[in-house]
């Protein structure tokens, strides 16, 4: 669409010059010479199309996703793709168009149907990820012949992180443009300007040519499709940027250009160019979509000199259909692969594509859409990973591989034989990778790949394996004719199973082969106790749960040919059967109650148009001044020493270098904490834990900023690390005066009474987790007046800590140092505290030099260096009824703090809070601990202990309910709290709601029969297992903190009749800001578009408490509420003496009688208070009260799994805005989750000895995973209780921010449902451990059968970092 074919135009010919150029949304660009090492991203940044972000910078996130596109003069068409702008070097993309999402729609131009539909659907919360969603949207429809399906919108998004909406939204967004029929387009029937038979282009609304059918079936009306009308798509459609004609007509050209530290970029156009610099530059790296080299020089600081890109080599890009099989250049795109592959599939018969279809599964699952986009089939072979998805496959497939020398000699190697070691293959110096060989599979030959990761989506194996059978007929039998089985993950390189091949050829397609293969494939791929990576055991479990598999597989495929089923129950080929995925759908169930003008409408995020144009601006998009310096952290590498010296000679000569500060340079005080201050600035003396900060320094740009703080040099003393919480109880080290008690009747005497029937003891141990907000930690600081004041905008949820830290450590007044926020790209309490210290190192040189400093982090820095949300270990004695009825817990807890107190404190505290969840327990002790360890000081994350502790407690219940051999369900119901219960703490409960919600959710979901339908699939199934649970929550609201109960607001009337509110709260995604404007519009009677929230900004509102404890919409609505009322009752003797027809009218008329229209508003959360002296008092206002049920699938060979249904009830009184508290609610979800099921933190400690001590191995996506697309419930049902306002909070709503977090345990409890319906099958009843979170590691493992149990005993852990 909007592509022009190339026409012999003389005149364009002559003005073509063989110059490096690009086309940046239609501006022609001539490319530099120097710039070979920067990125596309840091290209467009530069140039000041920030609406592409940077997230991660290795590809893992698709923040920073563009269109590019050529002109292929082979098939004489455009294409257009979706890539990683962070990885792209800026010369890869040289004689291309590239669109950025400010390309695609704006304010001032009109919003895309992309854009417009994203903003409407509420699928824009913080927005930083906002901008690559679109790009990826677009991208497929504009490189889709024919409207694109579901599952093709679903799978294009797969290189995308959303942490904030939960996904739904988006997809519904996008969904729209997945029509069955021209009409769901439509512009409106009865347009004059449509003729019947044109078609509506998916990309612009508009008719084009790309389609002339006319289909006339009925739409499905079960979304609401996009009507372009209502942005006049004929203004939109005269602004679509056309491919450039210029380049339709360029011919490649031979580059050679240069860049930092002298780095050569060649680009060959011709297979003689490149043997030619191949002879020349024997070591030079070869590249095509930079996602392996890009990263080994940015995240792992390897310095290559020479990079040779081979993407316009004709020989290496060639796919062509023999008769014998596939001949595929090196240089061939993974993506064009996929669709070469799946034609050929389609088009010959399935006995000559079986390892077609294998490569098709894997490349489903490969990586994100982006990154296939550029990965080259070469690229993947030789990077020789020892966990490449593809490599197995090549090696069973009988694939050959054609090497083609200097002198242009070509010799053929087996895949099976290419691979040499680690990272090592047989290719000679000079040689280069030609093309790949695939050959059609036969009669009877069968290829079927495998993989087992932490995530299905984008992520890299844990183990895969590629296997390959030829079976020929002899009589009655199936012999084995020929036979290899391969896999990754278990060795240095991708290893063939030498012994089984051997075994299996000759012998007999039966039961009686299977059990013998799997006992030589045991000692055939050993994987060592204390082999890199971990999870030894689960790999072992793989390596015959593949085989198991495979085996299964062609039984079933062979069966069609020759029986041969009969000896395998049917149940046994569930471990085969493909999960049917359809398309996610949800519904969302509210009630609205408006107040007002405004108050209870379901309106759009007010910035959400800015966001999906890309226009609104994070801290890193702010230009920095022309004499700015970026700045670098320098950081501890041990985890507990003695600096013994600091050598900085190497930095001084570093290029860009301003200048290194250490804690001598400090002007003010170097100690800094939210609570006391027990962390430094720099560390002096001793280091706690790697990634302490040590020292800033400042350079010209961030790469030469991060390159100086490489280079100085720190030599160190060990001293013995403390790296568990374990280790710290064992060492008794905890934070000084940190242990509470929280007691409720006599639990020594309800034990020793004999009133319980049984007495249960355990320990439950839960992970970490990272917040992985999509925008990095960032500030900008600069003086003025030479220093006598100080500003800065900050990503924080907390400007007041930024502005207290900064004048502590420079010594001035709070009133000299200001602190401004816009908004941030989300937060989730890891900006809550942990950005101020950022703050504070980048001041110090931004004080000293009077100059502006930005101080933006990286991402893997970022994780390594803010902390995460606390792990805890709960340790509970639990007595109960013979009917189930709680009558003691006795319960320790300890969270492990890291090297700082921080918060950690409070989050136990809550923690302890939360350790009944929702049940009445008469007799209660529960003791807490701070455990201090060498970790980053964690902190607050949503929920602040709560969902630590309610997880405790749900463990427990779940175990009475075992032990008395009853539904879990039943036991929570039994024990639960009502009106009037007397909480452990010494709070009444009032305004209950919890039984009312419960009944609703149980009727919802039909739960009896969920639970009869999940028994009734697991006695069919053997190897794949359903669970279901339901789960409630109580969650209190206010700080625990008494004083920080308070928000002061400003607003300010105009005459025009707008209004302009500031107040302390900060905008982070979760429409704190829409709320609080619907709150003054709905006060003055004014639409909501005269309100406008002005930036978060401490010289505007002093002393704001940080935006957290779901706390910020009740508090800075009253305070805004409050300012309004006091203009109003000022405005209202003007409004009686006057015949007044407007709110601007009346303005107008207040400011000529000089009455005063501005009033700053305060609010303080009434009747609080805990004395932790006494243990008692009323430390919340209210609680939301909340219930989920869900059902799960898993395959109990791998562990892997799908949320099949997500059923969530929140009472959350009458909403301010229910579109925005249903996002939150699903978001929270998501991320909770991820918490119970996905994301694990892995630290260098006991458990992981593979990784170096205290080091954080999990830094970064491509390690540590966050829920993706594919891992939203099926049926995600969201409801809200409707007819019970709040008599507490503002406008009768409840907050929601934390509260839906925990709901998503009741994932958790299906996953265990689920495993004991596994368990069952080998004789395993009972109650069983399950950490948290239960990754397919855990989930695996705890399914207990014939294969496991030769690996593990009945007990087995796997390591978790707590």
């Amino acid at each position: 669409m909007g592509s022009q074919t190339p026409e012999d135009d003389p005149q364009m010919v002559e003005m073509l010059m063989e110059e490096p150029i690009l086309y940046v949304n239609g501006i022609r660009k001539v490319l530099p010479n120097g710039l070979a090492h920067m990125t596309l991203l840091e290209y467009l940044r530069e140039i000041g199309l920030t609406g592409t972000k940077l997230g991660c910078g290795e590809g893992g996130c698709g923040a920073c996703t563009v269109m590019v596109s050529h002109y292929n003069k082979s098939l004489k068409k455009c294409l257009h793709h979706a890539i990683n702008a962070c990885l792209a070097p800026l010369y890869s993309v040289e004689g291309m168009h590239v669109i950025t999402v400010e390309g695609v729609g704006s304010r001032a131009r009109g919003l895309h149907p992309i854009q417009e539909s994203l903003a409407l659907s509420h699928g824009s919360q913080c927005g930083f990820c906002t901008p690559g969603f679109v790009m990826s949207m677009y991208a497929l429809l504009r490189s889709s012949e024919t409207p694109p399906t579901e599952e093709q919108i679903e799978e294009c998004l797969s290189g995308n992180l959303c942490r904030c909406t939960g996904y739904r939204p988006i997809l519904d967004a996008f969904r729209v443009f997945a029509k069955k029929n021209d009409c769901c387009y439509g512009l409106d029937a009865s347009s004059p300007s449509i003729g019947d038979n044109e078609f509506i282009c998916p990309s612009t609304g508009q008719p084009c040519s790309c389609n002339s059918k006319n289909d006339t079936k009925t739409c499905d009306k079960s979304y609401e499709f996009v009507s372009y009308n209502e942005i006049d798509g004929k203004i939109f459609m005269d602004k679509e940027f056309i491919f450039p004609p210029e380049l339709t007509l360029r011919k490649p050209i031979f580059l050679n250009l240069s860049g930092f530290k002298g780095l050569k970029w060649y680009r060959p156009v011709s297979l003689k160019q490149l043997l030619e610099l191949r002879t020349k530059y024997p070591n030079g790296k070869l590249l095509v979509g930079n996602t392996e080299i890009g990263i080994e020089m940015r995240l792992k600081r390897m310095q290559y000199n020479v990079l040779v890109s081979v993407t316009h080599v004709p020989e290496l890009n060639i796919l062509n259909v023999m008769d014998d099989g596939l001949e595929i250049g090196a240089a061939v795109k993974l993506s064009e692969l996929l669709k070469v592959l799946r034609k050929v599939v389609m088009e010959r018969d399935s006995c000559e594509t079986s390892s077609c279809s294998a490569l098709i599964e894997q490349l489903k699952w490969f990586a994100g859409t982006q990154i296939k986009n550029v990965a080259s089939v070469g690229g993947n072979i030789c990077t020789a990973s020892p966990i490449s998805d593809l490599n197995p496959l090549w090696m069973v497939s009988r694939a050959e591989f054609r090497i083609i020398n200097r002198k242009g000699i070509i010799r053929t190697v087996a895949a099976e034989k290419f691979f040499l070691g680690y990272r090592k293959v047989d290719l000679e110096d000079g040689e280069i990778l030609l093309l790949v060989f695939l050959p059609w599979t036969r009669r009877l030959e069968y290829v079927k790949e495998f993989k087992q990761a932490h995530r299905r989506e984008d992520d890299i194996a844990i183990v895969n394996a590629g296997m390959r059978v030829i079976l020929e007929e002899r009589g009655e039998d199936l012999i084995v004719a020929d036979a290899t089985v391969a896999y990754g993950g278990v060795a240095p390189l991708s290893k063939i199973a030498c012994q089984t091949k051997e075994y299996l050829i000759g012998k007999t397609w039966n039961h009686n082969l299977l059990k013998d293969t799997l006992k030589i494939l045991s000692s055939d791929i050993i994987i060592k106790d204390d082999a890199p990576g971990g999870m030894v055991e689960f790999r072992r479990s793989l390596i015959i749960s593949f085989f198991f598999k495979f085996f299964l597989w062609v039984t079933h495929q062979a069966d069609q040919i020759k029986p041969m089923n009969g000896n395998i129950p049917s149940s046994h080929f569930s471990a085969i059967k493909p999960f049917e995925r359809p398309s996610v759908i949800g519904t969302q169930d509210y009630e609205i109650v408006n107040q007002g003008t405004a108050v209870g409408f379901p309106e759009i995020h007010l910035s959400s148009i800015l966001q999906v144009t890309g226009e609104a601006e994070y801290v890193d998009d702010l230009p920095l001044p022309p004499s700015g310096l970026h700045a670098a952290l320098v950081l501890s590498q041990k985890p507990h020493a003695v600096i013994k010296s600091i050598d900085s000679s190497g930095v001084k000569v570093s290029p860009g270098f301003g200048g290194l500060f250490l804690a001598k340079d400090v002007p003010g005080h170097n100690s800094i904490g939210p609570v006391i201050y027990d962390e430094e600035v720099f560390a002096t003396t001793h280091v706690t834990c790697v990634g302490q900060v040590i020292g800033v320094v400042v350079a010209d740009t961030h790469e030469n900023a991060k390159l100086a703080a490489s280079k100085v040099q720190i030599q160190y003393g060990d001293l013995p690390p403390i790296l568990s919480i374990k280790d710290a109880i064992n060492a008794e080290s905890f934070h000084p005066d940190s242990q509470m008690i929280l007691t409720k009747g006599d639990v020594d005497m309800c034990f020793e009474s004999g009133q319980c029937y049984r007495t249960i003891e355990g320990e439950v141990q839960v992970g970490g987790q990272e917040h992985f907000y999509l925008e990095p930690q960032s500030t900008l600081i600069w003086s003025v007046d030479g220093g006598n004041e100080i500003h800065m905008v900050s990503s924080t949820q907390a400007p007041q800590k930024h502005q207290k830290y900064v004048s502590h450590v420079l010594g001035l007044p709070m009133s000299k140092v200001v602190c401004k926020t816009k908004r941030l790209g989300g937060g989730f309490g890891g900006k809550e505290t942990r950005s101020a210290f950022i703050a504070a190192a980048a001041s110090v040189p931004s004080y000293l030099l009077n100059r502006p400093v930005k101080l933006t982090l990286d991402r893997d820095i970022d994780m390594m260096t803010t902390g995460q949300r606390h792990s805890f270990l709960g340790k509970y004695k639990v007595g109960f009824t013979k009917e189930g009825r709680v009558l003691a817990l006795d319960l320790e807890i300890y969270n492990n703090a890291g090297n700082s107190l921080d918060l950690s404190f409070s989050v136990l505290q809550r923690a302890m809070f939360h350790s009944d969840n929702v049940y009445e327990i008469p007799n209660v002790r529960v003791m807490g601990k701070v455990c201090f360890t060498n970790f980053p000081s964690n902190t607050a994350f949503r929920g602040f202990g709560g969902p630590q502790g309610m997880l405790i407690a749900e463990n427990w219940i779940h175990r009475i309910a075992i032990e008395l051999d009853k539904s879990p369900e039943l036991i929570r119901e039994l024990n639960f709290q009502g009106e009037g219960s007397m909480l452990h703490y010494g709070q009444q409960l009032q305004h209950c709601t919890l039984g009312p919600l419960w009944n609703q959710l149980k009727q919802s979901c039909n739960f009896s029969k969920a639970r009869e339908e999940t028994d009734q699939f697991n006695l069919q199934s053997r190897w794949k297992k359903r669970g279901v649970a339901m789960v409630p929550t109580k969650f209190g609201i206010s700080f625990t903190t008494k004083f920080m109960n308070q928000a002061g607001a400003l607003v300010h009337v105009y005459t025009d009749g707008t209004v302009l509110v500031t107040h302390g709260g900060v905008e982070m995604g979760q429409g704190l800001h829409t709320k609080v404007a619907q709150v003054a519009a709905s006060a003055f009677s004014i639409p909501l578009s005269s309100v406008f929230i002005s930036d978060t900004s401490t010289d505007k509102v002093p002393n704001a408490s940080p935006t957290a404890a779901s706390a910020s919409s009740d508090m800075y609505g009253a305070a805004v509420l409050d300012a309004c009322k006091q203009i109003k009752a000022r405005m209202e003797p003007i409004a009686l003496k006057h015949n007044i027809s407007s709110f601007a009218e009346l303005a107008s008329a207040c400011y000529a009688e000089r009455i005063d229209l501005s009033a700053h508003g305060f609010y303080i959360t009434p009747e609080i208070g805990f004395d932790w002296k006494t243990g008692k008092g009323a430390p919340f206002s209210y609680f939301t009260y909340g219930a989920s049920f869900a059902e799960v699938e898993m395959d109990t060979l791998t562990g892997d799994f799908h949320t099949r249904e997500a059923n969530v009830f929140l009472d959350l009184g009458y909403s301010m805005n229910p579109a925005i508290d249903v996002g939150q609610i699903e978001g929270a979800f998501l991320q909770g989750l991820g918490w119970v099921a996905l994301e694990e933190l892995k630290w260098g400690d006991r458990a992981h000895k593979w990784i170096p001590p205290g080091r954080l191995f999990t830094a970064g996506p491509g390690n540590y995973k966050i829920p993706s697309v594919n891992d939203v419930p099926l049926k995600f049902n969201v409801s809200l209780l409707k007819g019970h306002p709040n008599v507490k909070a503002i406008h009768s709503s409840k907050a929601v921010g934390e509260p839906p977090f925990f709901l998503a345990s009741s994932v958790f409890f299906a996953i265990k449902d689920a495993i004991a319906a596994a368990r069952a099958e080998s004789g395993h009843t009972g109650w069983f451990p399950l950490d948290s979170p239960a990754t397919p590691e855990r989930i695996r493992m705890a399914c207990l059968d014939e294969f496991t149990e030769s690996l593990v005993s009945s007990d087995f852990h796997p390591n978790l970092s707590v």
